[in-house]
């Protein structure tokens, strides 16, 4: 459970997966970043099963910096929001701010963050000005944005944007949620009163591949609508509606065509009906995959099954 004292004014939540081509450079730009801020401050890694030389490279930043450096190590990879998660767990700071190590969403942007919630707000979100990423992956991005503006309540102009602010009061509320697949800035959003937006620079990835696919964004955005809106089944709803009812009205009309205008004797029969079945049939399909999906959540938060397993903890009491 978070700490209901807060120790520090300030955390910076970052996890790591295979990040070794650019954790130097991380941390060679973020600590005077934070130095240079006149608070006091921890900076929580979350390794989340790295292949590569990333723990060992966290290690050593935790052994030159052992007063404000937090390592937590999964036994295995988890994703990034429940390496997240862990943090959130386990921050002392007043002030939350997460932030991804690949280098795109700079940390000498965090002041500006911190800016605003110094003016009162309790989440603030970036979203990511003159993007580097490819034509494919931000056409992609803003499609995904899209579509989530129009099936859930939640208000972000760049979901994708990983550099966000959030007061501790925000942060102990996504834990006592005990949500088991969400998606976190979603889920702080539900629970802040006076969320905001700021504009942030974004640059090209310092080294190695974004862990994310394609596919991936596609799950993550699933995930994001099936947990906060009913609307991918009533929009479903409506559109068996319409499928039955475009499907009684072609029946009506293959039977007058048939016994009424004596047509279509060739033509009318088994294989007419068959298409319909089979037409009906995929649209029931689509309805019990999209049923398991809410089920499926449902299970895994009823289950109680833990989340994750920390190897190891690294830290000064």
């Amino acid at each position: 459970m978070p700490d209901p004292a807060p120790s520090v004014q300030l955390s910076v939540v970052i996890p790591v997966f295979n990040e070794e081509p650019n954790l130097p450079a991380l941390f060679a730009r973020l600590y005077p970043v934070l130095d240079g801020l006149q608070r006091t401050y921890e900076v929580v890694f979350t390794n989340d099963g790295s292949a590569d030389r990333s723990l060992e490279l966290l290690r050593a930043q935790h052994a030159a910096r052992p007063d404000v450096t937090r390592v937590i190590d999964f036994n295995a990879n988890y994703g990034q929001h429940m390496a997240i998660m862990a943090a959130f767990e386990r921050v002392r700071g007043e002030v939350v701010v997460t932030l991804d190590a690949d280098l795109q969403d700079p940390p000498e942007e965090i002041p500006k963050l911190l800016a605003l919630v110094d003016t009162g707000s309790d989440y603030v979100g970036g979203f990511r000005l003159n993007r580097q990423d490819s034509a494919f992956r931000t056409a992609a991005s803003k499609l995904i944005n899209l579509v989530r503006s129009q099936t859930t309540s939640i208000e972000m102009t760049d979901q994708g944007c990983m550099l966000r602010a959030y007061r501790r009061s925000v942060i102990d509320a996504v834990v006592r949620s005990g949500a088991v697949n969400t998606f976190i800035p979603a889920l702080a959003y539900s629970f802040a009163s006076k969320p905001t937006e700021v504009g942030v620079r974004h640059e090209e990835r310092h080294a190695g591949v974004s862990n994310y696919s394609f596919y991936k964004l596609i799950r993550l955005n699933f995930d994001l609508i099936t947990g906060f809106s009913l609307a991918p089944l009533e929009l479903f709803t409506l559109f068996s509606l319409v499928c039955s009812a475009g499907s009684l009205a072609l029946v009506i009309l293959l039977l007058y065509r048939r016994f009424v205008l004596d047509l279509d004797r060739e033509t009318f029969g088994v294989f007419t009906l068959l298409a319909i079945v089979i037409f009906l049939i995929s649209v029931c399909m689509i309805g019990i995959g999209l049923i398991g999906e809410y089920v499926g959540r449902t299970y895994q938060t009823v289950r109680t099954r833990q989340r994750y397993h920390v190897r190891e903890l690294l830290e000064i009491k």
